[in-house]
């Protein structure tokens, strides 16, 4: 099991390496985790875009482009498709966003023709090394469905139990989460959490284990779920799937760790027929990496 980044890191070089298929390729950002990437080898890649602006970028960071396939398309629309068209037609196994728009960027996704739509809602999984807790936290969802149903909360843990056990996380122990561990009419996420909890009892979610509601200090800390008498609670102090009830909670959090602890974290976008990178511009170069090699090892996964 990958505990942390670095374990997770050494577990994909270790694999047949991937193939990044990267979108408007010429980002100073994107090509420096892509020549990191490559160097490490997590994965190769493909970079698609205006190629003389992908040398020069190159020629900036000492980056040798002799090691990588370049497909010369100016047009940040046209890029796009094509981008994403080579992992819908099994040339590349990831896809990553550059230097265009996130509309645009997840236009390709879910285009009919060559993008990587499954008709089912997409979804955003975000993986976190936090200092004193002892494995990979995994976070949904953050970024990307505001007030998720029922159904989509289903979703997400369906996708994010996917990613945890790429991870090497055999039986994923998920926590949906509210402000209190009890169910209360009058707040709706409880009564969810504990629906959720049922359909995993009844196996309608399978391969996790499934408990809720909790809060957030009883799903990680052994100590806070004994200070409450909730440590008969399934996932108390072991959580490694962390549900949030909307896009405010899951994305404050987010960015109060981000911002506020010295963390390294990775993300990816779900829901895909193959994993997709949509990083933020202010996201490190590590990170950066670190989402290419979390996509690595789902891809990994995907194609047994």
């Amino acid at each position: 099991m990958s505990k942390n980044f670095t374990d997770l890191l050494s577990k994909v070089s270790q694999c047949e390496m991937k193939t990044l298929s990267v979108a408007v390729a010429q980002d100073k950002a994107v090509l420096e985790a892509v020549k990191a990437a490559k160097e490490r080898k997590i994965a190769d890649a493909i970079l698609v875009g205006d190629e003389e602006k992908i040398r020069a970028i190159a020629a900036e960071l000492s980056m040798d482009l002799s090691q990588f396939e370049i497909i010369n398309e100016p047009d940040a629309v046209a890029a796009s498709l094509k981008a994403v068209s080579l992992v819908h037609d099994g040339k590349a196994d990831m896809y990553m966003k550059g230097l265009l728009d996130t509309k645009t960027f997840l236009k390709s996704v879910l285009d009919k023709e060559v993008g990587l739509r499954t008709g089912k809602p997409l979804s955003h999984v975000c993986v976190f090394e936090i200092p004193g807790i002892d494995r990979l936290i995994f976070m949904t969802d953050v970024a990307f469905i505001p007030y998720p149903t029922l159904e989509d909360k289903v979703n997400m843990i369906n996708y994010t139990v996917e990613v945890a056990k790429a991870c090497g996380v055999s039986t994923p122990k998920v926590a949906p989460l509210a402000a209190v561990e009890v169910v209360n009419p009058k707040m709706p996420v409880t009564v969810e959490a504990a629906e959720l909890t049922k359909m995993n009892e009844e196996g309608t979610i399978t391969d996790c284990i499934v408990d809720g509601p909790l809060s957030l200090d009883i799903a990680l800390y052994k100590e806070a779920a004994e200070e409450k008498g909730a440590l008969d609670r399934k996932v108390a102090g072991d959580a490694d799937i962390l549900v949030f009830p909307d896009i405010h909670a899951g994305n404050l959090v987010y960015k109060a760790i981000v911002h506020m602890v010295d963390v390294k974290n990775g993300n990816i976008l779900t829901g895909t027929k193959a994993p997709v990178i949509l990083t933020s511009r202010s996201d490190s170069c590590e990170a950066k990496v670190n989402s290419i090699a979390l996509a690595a090892v789902v891809a990994t996964e995907q194609a047994k």
